[in-house]
């Protein structure tokens, strides 16, 4: 009797052992997309202020060298950042355009370095209201000198050239440091102005009259041609399974997202972040050229 009860535990056991094991299969094969069979939409998220690429690009490039990924959708929800940082992406975007159809959904906000990168997607879904837009460039710098003075502190600045303090929080800018600054914002602009062109395959002359670093809506944005069509995340995943001919719901893999910096853990992301920036403008030479819409003040 109780070798029997001991076989009919132990063939239990091994029952509740299988069962197991094919729930854990069938979790993996048809709950975790990424790993399921078939072709599937890839999702980058591109979120707060951009001032470095290589993760970025590292989960596009990822993505790019899977073969059951044929499509990819970058969800940026961005006011934008760091001039360098925004190009490099959206050089990456151009490049990924030979090999899958990609697609940009935009969030609360991609204007500015946000929308700079959005410009080279396929296609461009916007909810109708999104601020994008802010087609432009800003450079800021502070000016300690009078609290300094107040306080009894002197900045003493050594340099080797003419121009190397320019923006020094020590000292005001002259005018000719000024013309020099905005001869340098100009050709950023320009590029800027080129990408958009060449990406939704505008004229110049048609985005030079929309790039006064003014916002727009979503629905404003359709009007004018920076954006596609309206409608939210899953529209624009629909959109990259139509592009990429996937029959029926198509499989959806999500990359990881960054964990926040202690910044954007006190003061949000975008204000954390944008302060972070700020005060990093404030070192000698420290300042940053962005493509990068304001935090509204007040």
């Amino acid at each position: 009797m109780g070798g029997s009860l001991k076989n009919f535990l132990a063939a239990l056991g091994v029952f509740f052992l299988v069962l197991i094991v094919i729930s854990l299969l069938v979790t993996l094969l048809y709950e975790d997309s990424s790993i399921g069979f078939g072709d599937k939409v890839g999702v980058v998220t591109i979120e707060g202020i951009i001032t470095e690429p290589t993760y970025i690009n590292n989960q596009i490039n990822d993505l790019a060298e899977r073969d059951d990924i044929k499509a990819i959708v970058l969800r940026i929800n961005s006011p934008g950042g760091a001039v360098g940082p925004a190009q490099e992406i959206y050089r990456e975007v151009q490049k990924l355009k030979d090999q899958k159809h990609v697609v940009v959904s935009m969030g609360s906000v991609a204007a500015s370095g946000g929308y700079y990168i959005a410009s080279a997607a396929d296609k461009i879904v916007s909810n109708p209201g999104t601020i994008t837009g802010s087609i432009g460039v800003i450079v800021e710098f502070i000016n300690l000198e009078e609290l300094f003075s107040k306080i009894g502190l002197k900045g003493q600045v050594i340099k080797s050239a003419k121009y190397k303090d320019i923006g020094s929080p020590f000292r005001s800018m002259k005018d000719e440091e000024n013309r020099l600054i905005k001869k340098v914002l100009d050709d950023v602009h320009k590029q800027f102005v080129e990408a958009v062109a060449e990406g939704r395959g505008m004229k110049v002359e048609e985005v030079v009259k929309l790039a006064d670093g003014r916002i727009f809506s979503g629905a404003q944005a359709k009007q004018l041609g920076l954006v596609d069509q309206l409608g939210n995340l899953n529209d624009a995943i629909n959109l990259g399974a139509e592009l990429a001919g996937i029959e029926g719901k198509p499989r959806v893999v999500y990359t990881k997202k960054r964990m926040p910096g202690l910044w954007s853990t006190l003061f949000g992301d975008y204000t954390g972040q944008y302060y972070r920036e700020l005060l990093a403008g404030m070192l000698p030479g420290g300042f940053r050229i962005m493509y990068l819409l304001k935090e509204p003040s007040g």
